[in-house]
């Protein structure tokens, strides 16, 4: 019978995390433990690196998902894993997972197979507290605005001009529209207000993209929580309420070090989505693990015209690093699915589906090929892919350039993905990265929001609606249209009709929102039906978790 991932977890053999650390150069004194495998990094550790030479930046990203899944972070921990195996001095660096998806239906962000990072249980649960800090910043802003206006409202506040939402790390479609300060007159004052789900927070973003306390006390004064009756911005840091949003947040600052089940070191810190947020693990992480590593390995969320995209033109620009490889994730079912085949019918030989949702892996090659960054597609393999459908897909991929590798690191862990990290020094070695964004600062909110639309998701063009266009003509009024764009869609399609699979065409991308997190420096435009606080499915995943009688948790993906 085949083990689950929480299984395979669960019977591995951890490092005591300081031992993890030595490996990289990492000292006991600049370790803060959090039990006997997990530690946090100093925030005088940082300094101590400054004078080291970065290593290589490898991003993983993948194709639109599927339900039958693509595998993107196995593939990121498979890879350190081999490069290890391989004798490169390799750090993972990922996002954190929200409890949203572990309790809904995506799982946990831990991997899978024998290509996880542990303690799986903890990472996919509390972890060392980072979400539940960043969920009581943005909430205390929140109590913060909300006693000003029942205190006399000295800011001149407009109630009706409050962009300011509270945030919850669950899935709860319930909580998107509220009315609260319902009772009586000490109850608050009476207004609409919802939340979003911790990992959209403006807070999130913001730690994410923060370099230091001071950049990130800087950040927090930034958010924009209202407009005055005069139409003027109102931030968090004329309610006076940044120095507590620092305290809460001075350990989450700090990024997290755990293991994979092969003891590579991994820096696993903040977890913005991808598809709401902007999709990527702290800049703090990544930077460390530059400096610690020969190699490092990161992800972003969801498919290539998300994560990666927001990857590049948000993250790399403002954190002033550039990528040297991009690993792009496939699998042959999900190539399968984009051509039209069931998904209880993935598993049987069908190359003409397969040509036919191969344009789905086409369009993400050409959108890398845009930034000037090498690509490597690598296909997840799996027992049901016949020789004929991968020869069909490597033809492909080398026909446009690309390096190409099998990987069966889910079912042999670093072993399984010696071909790939082959294939990744490969490219390192002999194809020069000549990284630059998408677009420049200095094109206009729309304009940026137009060739996203065009040059990553085909689009004719876009359409806004009135009160998307108000707000968009507010930001730049507010001097703001130099930052980037992180746009808001749904995963599954380049189009924000999550039902076009493959590569759509003939279709415009609908503006229905937008708003600047001035704080985190960039604008969202929401596209679609794409909600900020997701709902559970018919058959939540918590229906599945409990814990026997031993404490051990069972049923977690």
């Amino acid at each position: 019978m085949m083990k689950t991932d929480i299984q395979i977890a669960q019977e591995s053999k951890m490092l005591p995390i300081k031992e993890v650390a030595k490996q990289i150069g990492i000292a006991e004194d600049d370790l803060e433990l959090y039990g006997k495998y997990k530690a946090k990094l100093s925030s005088e550790f940082m300094s101590k690196l400054e004078e080291k030479k970065d290593g290589k930046l490898v991003l993983v990203t993948a194709i639109n998902p599927t339900p039958a899944g693509e595998g993107k972070t196995t593939i990121s921990v498979g890879l350190g894993q081999a490069l290890c195996r391989l004798g490169k001095k390799a750090v993972i660096a990922l996002r954190e997972p929200s409890l949203g998806p572990c309790f809904g239906i995506k799982g946990g962000a831990a991997g899978g197979g024998y290509s996880q990072v542990v303690p799986m249980e903890d990472l996919n649960l509390h972890f060392t507290g980072d979400f539940h800090a960043i969920t009581s910043a943005n909430n205390l802003l929140a109590a913060i605005l909300d006693n000003h206006l029942q205190q006399g409202n000295a800011l001149q506040i407009d109630p009706k001009q409050i962009v300011w939402k509270r945030c919850v790390d669950m899935n709860d479609r319930a909580l998107r529209n509220i009315i609260i300060g319902m009772g009586n007159k000490m109850d608050g004052v009476v207004r609409q207000d919802g939340f979003t789900i911790t990992v959209a927070s403006e807070i999130m973003a913001i730690l994410c993209l923060a370099n230091d306390m001071k950049d990130l006390k800087e950040k927090l004064g930034n958010i924009i929580v209202a407009y005055n009756y005069a139409g003027e911005p109102v931030t968090a840091k004329d309610l006076k309420a940044v120095g507590a949003m620092a305290a809460l947040l001075k350990d989450a600052m700090k990024p997290n070090l755990i293991q994979t089940l092969e003891h590579t070191p991994a820096i696993v810190h903040g977890g913005p989505f991808a598809n709401i947020a902007h999709g990527c693990n702290s800049v703090q992480a990544t930077k460390m693990g530059l400096k610690l590593a020969d190699i490092l390995v990161t992800e972003a969320g969801f498919g290539a015209d998300l994560g990666a995209e927001k990857f590049f033109d948000i993250k790399c620009k403002k954190a002033g690093i550039k990528p040297d490889a991009v690993v792009l994730v496939a699998t042959i079912k999900a190539l399968k699915y984009n051509g039209g085949v069931a998904k209880e019918q993935l598993s049987l030989e069908h190359v003409e589906a397969l040509e036919k949702g191969i344009v789905n892996l086409e369009k993400h090659i050409e959108n890398l090929q845009k930034y000037g960054v090498p690509v490597i597609v690598t296909l997840n393999q799996f027992l049901t892919d016949t020789e004929r459908e991968l020869q069909y897909v490597e033809a492909f991929c080398k026909e446009r350039g690309c390096d190409f590798a099998l990987s069966k690191v889910w079912e042999k862990g670093g072993e399984g993905g010696e071909d790939l990290a082959k294939a990744v020094l490969h490219t390192l070695e002999t194809k020069e990265s000549h990284f630059k964004p998408l677009y420049e600062d200095t094109l206009t909110i729309r304009e940026k929001i137009e060739t996203i639309a065009k040059e990553i998701y085909g689009a004719d063009g876009v359409t806004y609606s009135p009160a998307a266009a108000k707000a968009i003509d507010k930001i730049e009024s507010l001097d703001m249209a130099h930052f980037p764009v992180c746009m808001a869609k749904n995963q599954y399609s380049f189009s924000d009709d999550a039902k076009k699979l493959g590569r759509p065409k003939g279709f415009t991308i609908n503006i229905r929102e937008a708003y600047v997190s001035a704080g985190a420096g960039f604008v969202v435009a929401i596209t679609g039906a794409i909600m900020t606080m997701p709902g559970l499915p018919k058959v939540p995943a918590a229906e599945q978790i409990d814990v026997d009688e031993t404490g051990k948790i069972i049923g977690l993906s």
